[in-house]
């Protein structure tokens, strides 16, 4: 549980993931710092919350803006940080808009980065500590034709824990480092990535409340919710890789229809 003055930072809190993550954390005793794009939306999850909030406004795609969120934190004890804000799209790489995937590159990986390094200075002396990246199951396989820049970036993610996680760990830190890697989770990215998972979805809450669990115990960095999920994962090892990207790449055109 949280002591009286201790924050948690969710990015991309505004709905879904980050939304749960807010509530969640908050009903854990932390204060909390909403991050996201739209200011309506965070002011309305602020009303929710059981302890003291704080909205900022930020675009994360921009590099000067995320560098600001960090220094906005520069005087709050910050124990948790939840690297969340993200999205995805689907479709043929040389059919999908170049524009929206620079900037899928802009928030999944660089701005990505950019806060867990800023934070992990700031962070790194803690005895309780926790960065946690939102990642995604796909960052876990070695490619996802139709969804070739999202998978790229979130193997970019799961790469970039691993190792510095490793660094903390070779430092004899107390800090935390983690990514949450889910499958299919019901939330607004379907909408945003313009995806009709085969699977069916688990919920939001239940993806929080076991990433929480999981990091809170310190026991795994990658932590991938459900069984389905982790034997999928670990299948991807006992395979070629070209196999693993050939069935990776048929579950995406049923997802849009593709032939």
């Amino acid at each position: 549980m949280a002591t009286k003055n201790t924050y948690a930072v969710v990015t991309g809190a505004s709905s879904g993931l980050g939304f749960e993550f807010a509530k969640q954390l908050s009903e854990r005793g932390y204060k909390i710092v909403l991050v996201a794009r739209r200011k309506d939306k965070l002011e309305k999850v602020q009303k929710i919350l059981k302890t003291e909030s704080i909205v900022i406004q930020a675009d994360l795609s921009d590099r000067d803006q995320c560098i600001k969120l960090v220094e906005k934190l520069k005087d709050k004890d910050v124990e948790v940080f939840i690297n969340n804000a993200g999205f995805g799209d689907c479709g043929r790489f040389y059919e999908t808009d170049i524009s929206k995937e620079l900037g899928m590159i802009d928030v999944n990986v660089t701005a990505v980065h950019i806060l867990m390094k800023l934070m992990l200075m700031k962070m790194k002396q803690k005895v309780h500590g926790y960065i946690l990246n939102v990642a995604s199951s796909a960052g876990l396989f070695p490619g996802g034709p139709y969804m070739a820049t999202y998978y790229a970036t979130k193997a970019y993610v799961t790469s970039l824990t691993q190792a510095v996680a490793r660094e903390m760990r070779e430092a004899r830190s107390e800090l935390y480092i983690g990514a949450l890697c889910p499958g299919p989770v019901d939330t607004e990215f379907n909408d945003v990535a313009d995806v009709e998972f085969a699977l069916r979805g688990m919920s939001a809450k239940d993806c929080v409340s076991y990433a929480l669990d999981q990091m809170f115990r310190k026991r795994k960095e990658i932590i991938v919710p459900t069984l389905r999920m982790k034997l999928a994962v670990f299948g991807t090892r006992l395979l070629p890789r070209e196999q693993v990207i050939a069935m990776t790449g048929g579950q995406q055109k049923k997802k849009k229809g593709l032939k």
